[in-house]
């Protein structure tokens, strides 16, 4: 009865590798793509938001024409409403300038975009000079193109 209860469970184990694909013809499964075939498809990579590449952009240049220093340039990425309180480029050429002079030339040494919703957008970045750092500041699309908003 021992010998025969050994057989039936080398049956079984047989019976077992069989369904499970142990075969001399293997078909590949979802899991397994044929050996010699090719792998199969993962996730595609997410596709580049546009718009907060143009954004951070933006930002970047703002930055640089600030603390370069480039008082034109800088006013020009200034939002329509903030150019208006603003009003005359000279006393904002002076403020530039007077900012390069302090700090000298700073870059952004992180980037955060912290929320685009339509033409709205609020982005936080920082400097090696920590009281220059901003969090939260506001950027407005118009025309196509980010302005600084956070006047």
């Amino acid at each position: 009865m021992h010998a025969s209860r050994t057989a039936l469970a080398l049956a079984a184990a047989a019976g077992l590798l069989a369904l499970t694909g142990c075969s001399s013809d293997p078909k590949p499964t979802a899991e397994q793509p044929p050996a010699n075939g090719p792998a199969p498809a993962s996730s595609p990579a997410p596709k580049a938001d546009p718009a907060r590449a143009e954004l951070e952009k933006a930002v970047r240049a703002y930055s640089a024409a600030y603390f370069k220093p480039d008082g034109t340039a800088a006013y020009a990425a200034l939002s329509q409403r903030c150019a208006a309180k603003i009003g005359d480029p000279e006393p904002f050429n002076g403020v530039v300038e007077a900012a390069a002079k302090t700090y000298g030339k700073q870059g952004i040494t992180s980037l955060t975009i912290d929320d685009i919703a339509g033409n709205v957008a609020h982005v936080s970045y920082t400097y090696a000079v920590p009281k220059l750092s901003q969090s939260s500041q506001a950027w407005a699309r118009e025309g196509g193109a980010w302005k600084y908003d956070g006047c």
